[in-house]
C-alpha cells in the first residue's frame, strides 16, 4: 500500500502539492513512483515559465514508461529540482521529499485538488 500524507493535496493525475503561502510544491504521489517503477529519467520545464493547470508540463521516464507530468496548479517555475537530472531514482526512494519536482508561484487559486482521504479512494 503506498503512502499518503495527510499534509498534501493530491491530484487524479497522482501529483502532489504541498502549499507555502502562494509557493506550491509539486511531486508525483508514492503510488504513481510504485506504478512507474526504476525511474530514469526527468524532463521539468525552465524557470520562468508559465504553466496551466491540468497541462502537461514534464514527464517521467522509468525502465516500464514514459509518464506525462502534469501541472497541478496555474502559475510560474521559480524553482526546479535541478538534483533529479542526475539522480532520478531520487523520486522513487523519497517521493515526498527529495524527489519534489518543481516549485510553483501560483497566479490563481487551483481548481479540483483533493484531500489524502480523497487520493486514496482512487488508489484503493
Amino acid at each position: 500500500m503506498s503512502s499518503i500524507p495527510d499534509k498534501f493535496s493530491y491530484t487524479k493525475e497522482h501529483e502532489w502539492v504541498s502549499i507555502s503561502s502562494s509557493i506550491y510544491t509539486v511531486g508525483i504521489t508514492d503510488y504513481a513512483q510504485a506504478a512507474l517503477g526504476d525511474i530514469v529519467y526527468v524532463q521539468l520545464p525552465s524557470v520562468g515559465q508559465s504553466i496551466t493547470e491540468g497541462k502537461v508540463c514534464g514527464e517521467v521516464e522509468s525502465t516500464k514508461s514514459v509518464s506525462d507530468i502534469y501541472a497541478p496548479v496555474t502559475g510560474v517555475i521559480l524553482e526546479v529540482n535541478e538534483s533529479l537530472s542526475k539522480t532520478p531514482e531520487r523520486i522513487n526512494s523519497d517521493p515526498y521529499g527529495a524527489g519534489w519536482l518543481l516549485k510553483v508561484e501560483v497566479s490563481k487559486d487551483p481548481e479540483g485538488l483533493l484531500s489524502a482521504a480523497e487520493y486514496g479512494q482512487i488508489t484503493a
